[in-house]
């Protein structure tokens, strides 16, 4: 979702409509080198979130806390 969001759709759009394929050909590629994990953690950050994989331990105490005593 998030690298839908940082794509440039209308550039895009723009570009195809006008028959400039070579252009709509490159914002795809540097879509591809966009910050999309800078973005996300950042995004973490702010909502005081686990950054990477420690989400994944998160998870697991989860599990083993709450989810183990619902039976």
């Amino acid at each position: 979702m998030l690298a839908g969001l940082l794509e440039p759709l209308s550039q895009m759009r723009e570009a195809e409509q006008a028959g400039d394929l070579g252009t709509r050909l490159a914002l795809m590629e540097e879509l591809k080198t966009l910050p999309i994990g800078a973005v996300w953690d950042e995004f973490c950050r702010r909502n005081d979130t686990a950054l990477g994989g420690a989400w994944i331990d998160e998870v697991k105490r989860y599990e083993r806390e709450v989810l183990t005593k619902r039976g």
